[in-house]
């Protein structure tokens, strides 16, 4: 089996990447990105359950992918897996009203706490990462698509 990026798996990281990118917001302005993510989580209103389920489906989508390409993957189809597995436990927590993921999240949205800058920011790398991971793997399907002349 030969190895290939699928259509999708660039997008999967370009998503997965604006998506933590829009917590520069919370460097802004702290106060409004903390009171609208609070009300999103503690409302459940429609926007909640559309991005819950469309991170949901992403995680499960590449979850199948890894299994099913586990004797020929590429080393990022890892994340598919492992984030994949806390993506998936933190939708179960929030959704269920863990009260240790409750806290945690409380202790994320503390506008007042010192680690504040610290926490957004490394998800913000992460949508970095992430980001920039996507581009390149589009880039390279691309070329590949280009030189064996295929779709």
């Amino acid at each position: 089996m030969e190895k290939k990026i699928l259509e999708w798996e660039p997008y999967f990281f370009m998503v997965f990447g604006l998506f933590h990118l829009h917590r520069i917001w919370g460097l802004i302005d702290r106060n409004s990105y903390a009171d609208f993510w609070i009300d999103v989580l503690e409302s459940k209103g429609l926007f909640y359950f559309m991005l819950m389920g469309i991170l949901a489906i992403l995680c499960i989508l590449g979850m199948i992918t890894f299994v099913r390409n586990r004797y020929n993957n590429y080393w990022w189809r890892w994340i598919y897996l492992f984030g994949g597995i806390y993506v998936l436990f933190d939708l179960f927590a929030i959704a269920t009203g863990l009260k240790l993921w409750n806290k945690l999240l409380m202790w994320m949205f503390d506008v007042n706490s010192m680690y504040w800058n610290f926490v957004w920011l490394f998800f913000i790398l992460l949508g970095s990462f992430a980001f920039c991971l996507g581009l390149k793997l589009l880039i390279q399907r691309n070329r590949t698509i280009s030189s064996d002349g295929e779709e």
